[in-house]
């Protein structure tokens, strides 16, 4: 046979498929409706192992495997089917109808904001970005901030998330499953290092260099030519700096901002130093209620699978049927549970698509642990 005779019969194949797909959701749908009535639960595993035992039968050996992928699948929409139909409206959809409700049509010039280090630290040069007049109180850790915002001791909070060139903050995303929050906007700043030292320091002389962990690892290619230069690590780049200033050596520089030379009576001995001039921080800003400002395109949430194998696939498989665009998925370990991870998920969508929320609500049935952070804008 000819190609597009083969693909006419694979058109007449797809064909039966979506009628019988659609035979077996609406029987799947009448299944749920009696174990809603008789209150039983939707996942049964041991009819499920039943038919994939004979569909692997039924398909050979050198089809077993595809054919078990595709009913794994077919039991997942099974399940989020009956599910959805069993359950009332969910909390994520009635979260999100009250906060496009409930949320002012523009985003506030001024709020008390928290903010991790000191005054001249990239995390307020951030906040500055994106407030016209904040009141920032000032944290020596993230967990200061987020902690300051869920007891409401600051309407906003602002945490570096990941880097361009270094990647991911581990340590905020650690922290999130710790504390309530939502991410209200995300803003991105060019981060431009430079070695900062007293006046009367000179390169030749320096021997050690202090700075945050991550300003450390973007400046990893100048660091290389100081191989006998002591490297230390503090909290903050403008600690770093101020560190510097008050130590009265002549032999210390800080990996900082040409601002923190100016605050804290530094020079630079050479600007310039990161890897790579593509050099950004993202940085989300974060409120203790859910606020949705008009034109959010950006969502942001986290959640657990199960410990089976393609658990994780079948979930990020739905964002691409959907035509979503996944920008960001980070995996943290869940401390006391060996081998098993935290999932944190950005993609770009509008909330205002019904498609989306029905997936966002989906999910939430569907998953043990699921928290949506927010859908904003990112400047």
């Amino acid at each position: 046979m000819d190609l597009e005779a083969l693909r006419k019969e694979i058109d007449d194949i797809d064909t039966q498929l979506t009628d019988l797909f659609v035979k077996r959701m609406r029987i799947a749908a009448q299944i749920g409706q009696y174990k809603k009535e008789h209150n039983l639960a939707v996942m049964n595993q041991g009819r499920e192992r039943a038919i994939l035992s004979r569909i692997s039968q039924q398909a050979g050996e050198e089809l077993d495997s595809y054919a078990r992928i595709l009913f794994a699948t077919l039991f997942d929409l099974s399940r989020t089917y009956q599910e959805m139909l069993m359950s009332e409206e969910s909390k994520v959809s009635r979260e999100i109808a009250a906060s496009l409700k409930n949320t002012p049509q523009l985003f506030p010039k001024e709020a008390v904001v928290a903010c991790q280090g000191i005054e001249g630290g990239y995390t307020q040069q951030a906040c500055d970005k994106v407030f016209s007049f904040a009141d920032i109180m000032y944290f020596r850790g993230w967990a200061g901030v987020f902690s300051a915002v869920q007891k409401g001791m600051c309407q906003y909070g602002i945490l570096p998330i990941e880097n361009s060139s270094h990647g991911s903050v581990n340590g905020v995303y650690d922290l999130m499953r710790s504390f309530e929050f939502h991410i209200v906007r995300s803003v991105k700043l060019h981060i431009s290092h430079s070695l900062l030292a007293r006046p009367g320091a000179t390169l030749a002389g320096i021997k050690e260099i202090v700075s945050h962990e991550q300003a450390i690892g973007q400046c990893s290619e100048f660091l290389k030519t100081l191989p006998d230069v002591k490297i230390t690590v503090c909290e903050n780049t403008a600690v770093a700096a101020k560190m510097v200033a008050e130590s009265g050596r002549d032999d210390l520089a800080a990996i900082s901002s040409e601002v923190c030379a100016g605050i804290y009576g530094l020079k630079v001995l050479r600007d310039k130093i990161h890897n790579t001039d593509n050099n950004y921080t993202r940085f989300i800003v974060i409120s203790k209620e859910p606020e949705i400002y008009p034109g959010a395109d950006h969502l942001s949430l986290m959640f657990k699978v199960g410990h089976t194998p393609g658990s994780l696939t079948r979930i990020l498989s739905r964002f691409s049927s959907l035509g979503l665009n996944m920008t960001k998925l980070e995996s943290r370990p869940i401390s006391g549970a060996d081998f098993h991870y935290m999932f944190y998920l950005d993609f770009q969508g509008s909330i205002y698509d019904p498609a989306v929320v029905k997936l966002l609500s989906e999910l939430e049935q569907e998953l043990d642990w699921f928290v949506f952070l927010g859908a904003y804008t990112e400047e």
